[in-house]
């Protein structure tokens, strides 16, 4: 690694941690520190599962729990078991800890008209646009990648989610029964393989390989969640697949997609797929496309 990136990565945090207050005791003045604060908003009107909080902002559960007791202590939230299942603990703010919630983000508001109050219109935009720059790449870097079984909870949220798009998005909607054979035993090893792309603790996007006849292998189920799109998902879910392709020795992926899928038709052509006369029956499919992983001589 590149040592004056390292530096300016230092420089960037310190500044940052100096202008939002991160090393105060008392953050925007409200008696508690920042770690505090970031759960309440965290929390939201809604509530959240611990389980969900911790993945989200990365933090032991230790801490989360010291967290929450704090909070708790102060009237701002309470924590409760989910009915039937004593191991999900589902945390919710109180009326007193909406309320703070609604103060901290006025408060938040001005902190954030401080940054842009004293540069020209021309220099806000630079600033805004680099930001949001900033945290698409951070949000890239912060994407994981896990092997799943395809009839996990995972799987199955990110499988529904695809099926429910494609049915809206296809002219004559999209039915799985009437689509060609993608099932938990194709894409549980070493038939195939299943990936979901995690992202906040949550699932937001997927793929399949089916390994097929072992020389040449079918991916499936490419799909990338609305909130997370931008960030190159499907892009390594599918490297990741063709490098379990090449772990297999299979030679050659196939693929098939829908014309109303425009964005997955540039992905894989910029992927070195090329389109090829129809190799299936699929009958939602309008093109079809190939790559070779090795030699075509087989």
């Amino acid at each position: 690694m590149d040592p004056r990136q390292i530096e300016q990565v230092r420089r960037f945090n310190r500044i940052v941690t100096q202008h939002v207050g991160a090393l105060e005791d008392s953050y925007l003045q409200r008696g508690r520190p920042l770690g505090q604060a970031r759960l309440l908003h965290e929390i939201g009107p809604d509530g959240i599962e611990v389980r969900i909080l911790r993945d989200r902002l990365k933090l032991d559960s230790g801490y989360v729990s010291r967290l929450l007791r704090s909070l708790e202590n102060q009237g701002l939230v309470k924590t409760q078991h989910r009915m039937g299942d004593g191991r999900v603990r589902h945390v919710v703010l109180t009326s007193k800890g909406c309320a703070e919630r609604v103060t901290y983000d006025a408060l938040s508001d001005e902190l954030a008209a401080s940054f842009l109050m004293p540069l020209d219109p021309a220099q806000r935009e630079r600033l805004i646009n680099a930001m949001a720059d900033v945290v698409r790449l951070l949000r890239i870097g912060e994407v994981e990648l896990r092997l799943e079984a395809p009839d996990s909870a995972a799987a199955r949220s990110c499988l529904e989610q695809y099926f429910r798009e494609l049915a809206e998005r296809f002219d004559v909607g999209f039915d799985p029964a009437k689509s060609n054979s993608a099932s938990a035993e194709e894409m549980t090893p070493p038939a195939g393989f299943f990936i979901v792309a995690w992202l906040d603790g949550q699932p937001v996007g997927c793929g399949a390989l089916k390994v097929a006849d072992g020389i040449t292998g079918e991916i499936k189920r490419m799909w990338t969640s609305p909130s997370a799109r931008g960030l190159g998902i499907a892009r390594r879910v599918l490297r990741s697949l063709e490098e379990k392709a090449r772990e297999v020795g299979l030679a050659r992926l196939y693929l098939e997609t829908n014309r109303a899928l425009t964005e997955a038709q540039v992905l894989y052509r910029r992927e070195g797929y090329e389109e090829v006369a129809p190799f299936n029956s699929e009958p939602y499919a309008h093109h079809w496309f190939e790559k070779w992983l090795s030699s075509k001589s087989l």
